[in-house]
């Protein structure tokens, strides 16, 4: 496995491969789990070349207590990279990725005013700003991203449109631990009775989409798992909706299969957990 630190170095190197192979890119942030090994399973299933990014990304953080808190594993991550199959991982350096501060805006329209956009403002600009700059590092075939994030997701899919990246973006399902939480970076940052607790947001997912299957209402459904949370007092829910699963607008009722999802984030104790369910 090929390890740069330097956006020059990984286009020299991929530039030899470029004409006649395949890329297949999954960006990160590191702290990685199985569900990131998945995405780089199926990257190398679908390509010839697999690169994997790992950079935190400041300017996707609104709270700076959040980006201090993000766990950094960089020699733990390329270790599980490398035994994964990935074949180039770029880990640049903030000032690599921002010689000079960033001052392009770039606005996603509603997606900024709901759910993750109403609650993390800027979060989205930052997601777009790096996304763009790693494809036009990488300037990968495939890139790869896991549906815990749905909402962004649907802005690097607007991202790709708009700006008209030659790039297929691949969406894969969520992995959760065997008691249904779904894997994410941040789990680490629970303590183990706080891990015990974080399936709560899973029940909740499944308590939902049984209510809308059922026939109740999008608003009867939201109350329903606003009274889950508001009977632990360990949580405190940010939001609920059921939206449409592409463009992530409400819905009042359920879409055709795959269409609908239930999206919810909740805070537990100082670590933000989001989580949601499409069917």
């Amino acid at each position: 496995m090929h390890r740069f630190s330097t956006a020059v170095d990984l286009r020299n190197h991929l530039s030899v491969a470029r004409p006649s192979q395949k890329i297949g890119f999954v960006p990160t942030m590191g702290a990685l789990h199985e569900g990131h090994i998945r995405l780089i399973e199926k990257a190398k299933q679908e390509n010839d070349i697999v690169v994997s990014s790992i950079f935190v990304n400041p300017i996707q953080f609104n709270n700076p207590d959040d980006l201090s808190r993000y766990p950094r594993t960089l020699e733990e991550d390329c270790q599980k990279l490398e035994a994964a199959g990935c074949d180039v991982v770029f880990a640049p350096s903030a000032d690599e990725m921002y010689p000079e501060p960033p001052t392009l805006r770039l606005n996603f329209g509603e997606l900024e005013t709901i759910m993750e956009g109403a609650f993390r403002p800027g979060h989205f600009n930052g997601v777009g700003l790096v996304v763009g700059k790693l494809f036009n590092i990488v300037q990968p075939n495939r890139a790869y991203f896991g549906q815990k994030d749905l909402q962004q997701v649907a802005v690097v899919r607007r991202l790709i449109r708009d700006l008209s990246f030659p790039v297929e973006l691949i969406r894969c399902p969520t992995i959760r631990e065997a008691d249904g939480l779904a894997m994410s970076s941040r789990n680490r940052n629970l303590t183990p009775d706080q891990r015990i607790e974080a399936v709560t947001l899973f029940k909740a997912l499944t308590l939902a989409q049984n209510l809308l299957t059922e026939g109740q209402s999008a608003a009867q459904t939201k109350e329903a798992v606003i009274d889950v949370f508001s009977s632990n007092p360990n949580f405190r829910l940010e939001y609920i909706d059921v939206v449409n699963a592409d463009t992530m607008q409400p819905v009042e009722e359920v879409l055709a299969p795959g269409q609908t999802a239930i999206c919810l984030a909740a805070h537990l104790g100082q670590v933000r957990l989001i989580d949601n369910l499409v069917f």
